[in-house]
């Protein structure tokens, strides 16, 4: 019996020992060889970048096939952007009209929140996402906006100032032929003295090369496209930019079709001379739209992103001529008079 006793205990030790060196079936992510907590999140510019997805896929395949709750955190939201909310939501109705008249009662608020940009510490900027970057300059680009609105409202009291007979009374053209005009006016963001072409070009154009930016800047005029009524942040930057193109590019001011007359139309400010050519870099093509030059064969191909398949079918495969629509210079006015 104390033999069958020694048999049984050895058996069970070699069994132990065995069980210890074999693999076990779906091992933890913090086992050696990987780094604990990190999952590669694959990059999507059409999702918010702080909503992963989980990864579908069967066991032993090399992938997790689950997150824990606590191992992704979503990146931090930036309050900085969050203190144009209420001005925006107050003045700006839904279709991006703004109430002028009753804005320049509150410049001096306006203002105040101007300052925020020029008092932001570049160390805090520099820690933030690329996407929050992206919001700050959009934000401040549309807000200094207003102010140059606002400041120069009733534009039609100087209408008599400018020999362009030719322009409405409330075109913005006259605040620009101004010697302080819109182009001209040079402000402070962080410790760096910029004008709103220089935002443009040097962030929204070059810097981050996003071309859905260009439908979320302010212009203040009928034709462009429409104010957002609220600011833009980091964590849903994307889904509001998609927001803004698809609104804009639905609209007869963005894009339609004369298939009778075989004609494309296009807002202006998607001609090469304006921001056409921003759209090269991430939309260029030289497998369709071969007749067209470069910007023209990028802005088509971004379009067909937002379109139907039957618009994209004719924009890809039929023969037709590209007419630009005539810009309205009129200001997005909604006060009451």
């Amino acid at each position: 019996m104390a033999k069958n006793r020694l048999g049984f205990i050895t058996l069970l030790t070699v069994s132990v020992f065995i069980a210890g060196c074999s693999p076990t079936e779906g091992e933890p992510p913090n086992s050696p060889g990987a780094e604990p907590n990190e999952v590669e999140i694959v990059k999507n510019e059409h999702k918010e970048p702080d909503k992963p997805e989980p990864v579908g896929t069967e066991p032993n395949k090399g992938e997790l096939t689950k997150v824990e709750p606590n191992n992704v955190k979503p990146p931090p939201k930036v309050a900085f952007h969050n203190k144009f909310a209420g001005i925006l939501s107050e003045f700006v109705d839904d279709k991006g009209m703004v109430d002028y008249r009753r804005l320049k009662q509150k410049r001096g608020k306006l203002k105040l929140l101007l300052s925020e940009f020029t008092k932001l510490n570049r160390k805090e900027y520099n820690s933030w996402s690329k996407e929050d970057k992206i919001a700050f300059w959009i934000n401040a680009y549309n807000m200094r906006m207003l102010k140059i609105i606002i400041d120069n409202y009733p534009i039609d009291s100087y209408w008599l100032l400018h020999p362009f007979p030719t322009w409405e009374p409330d075109s913005i053209r006259h605040i620009d032929k101004r010697i302080d005009g819109i182009k001209k006016q040079k402000f402070y963001i962080m410790d760096e003295v910029f004008t709103l072409p220089q935002v443009e070009k040097l962030f929204l154009r070059e810097g981050f090369d996003e071309p859905r930016a260009f439908f979320a800047m302010f212009y203040a005029t009928l034709s462009s496209p429409p104010l957002r009524n609220e600011p833009y942040y980091g964590h849903k930057l994307y889904k509001q930019l998609d927001d803004q193109t698809k609104k804009f590019i639905s609209s007869p001011l963005g894009f339609r079709i004369d298939r009778d007359e075989r004609r494309v139309y296009l807002s202006t400010i998607l001609q090469p001379s304006w921001f056409g050519s921003g759209f090269i870099s991430k939309y260029g093509t030289n497998k369709k739209f071969k007749e067209q030059e470069p910007a023209v064969r990028a802005v088509l191909s971004f379009i067909t992103n937002y379109i139907s398949e039957k618009d994209k079918r004719f924009l890809e495969v039929e023969n037709y001529s590209i007419e630009y629509i005539k810009y309205s210079w009129r200001l997005n006015d909604n006060s009451k008079k």
